[in-house]
């Protein structure tokens, strides 16, 4: 299997963004800067996490790069194979499944709108959701399901319609920590296994060592890229590493200190 570091040096990037800015019109009718001089660049494969605290705007730049916002300013560059939103799936904070479909169903959702027969769509859906520890629970609807197994059913909506690039918005921020670190876990094993390109927003710098390749730090508004770390640990990940504590206290002082 290839490791994150060989994963940076020889896939080639999937996206580009140069000088990427956005701004919204409050209510008082100024503008407010939301990001600025966004330069970013990432490989297939890897897992970039996008660090910083609420309201820098990471969610917005998710958006961006999805299609669901457009940049006021700078260039937005993606591979031919996700290029204008194609094979490119959302997982956000609180589950998007549909409330009066079974969790089978829901998974085979995305197939459904790609003319997938019934049939293979629901194979595919019900290996996915035996991957998200799911098996047993194809024929319930979401509110008969905990938080924790709703995210699980999300992850796998997604990953259904098999994206070149997953973007995640603090897909875990609702959730308890035993569910947290289960859902991470789960996450990592994943990608793993299927090697998609994810961005990851996240303002938990525990989180984001945990999970990342990369971690892009982000400053307070406009959101500006403050730092990056390459996470040079292996996996499985431990936080009782020396490594561990020394990343996670360089990034906090990151966080602190703003741009380099």
């Amino acid at each position: 299997m290839p490791t994150d570091a060989s994963i940076r040096r020889e896939d080639s990037p999937l996206l580009e963004l140069k000088g990427v800015g956005k701004k919204f019109w409050s209510e008082s009718g100024t503008t407010v800067a939301a990001l600025s001089g966004i330069d970013l660049e990432v490989r297939r494969g890897e897992f970039v996490t996008l660090l910083g605290a609420t309201g820098c705007g990471k969610t917005t730049l998710l958006n961006i790069v999805a299609g669901i916002a457009e940049p006021d300013a700078g260039q937005i560059r993606m591979s031919d194979d996700v290029a204008v939103g194609r094979n490119v799936a959302y997982v956000f904070q609180h589950y998007t499944l549909f409330p009066w479909r079974t969790t089978l169903s829901n998974v085979a959702f995305g197939l459904q709108m790609r003319g997938v027969p019934r049939r293979r769509r629901k194979t595919l859906a019900s290996e996915l959701l035996a991957k998200v520890g799911l098996t047993g629970f194809e024929n319930v609807r979401p509110h008969e399901l905990s938080g924790g197994m709703r995210q699980r059913a999300a992850i796998a909506q997604a990953l259904a319609i098999d994206p070149a690039l997953l973007l995640m918005d603090e897909p875990f921020g609702a959730v308890d920590d035993s569910t947290r670190i289960e859902l991470q876990q789960m996450l990592i094993d994943l990608w793993q296994d299927k090697r998609m390109t994810v961005l990851f927003v996240t303002h938990n710098i525990d989180e984001a060592i945990l999970l990342g390749s990369r971690i892009v730090v982000f400053g307070d508004r406009p959101g500006r890229i403050v730092h990056q770390f390459e996470v040079d640990l292996p996996r499985p990940r431990v936080r009782s590493l020396p490594r561990f504590t020394e990343l996670f206290l360089d990034i906090r002082n990151a966080l602190s200190a703003g741009p380099e």
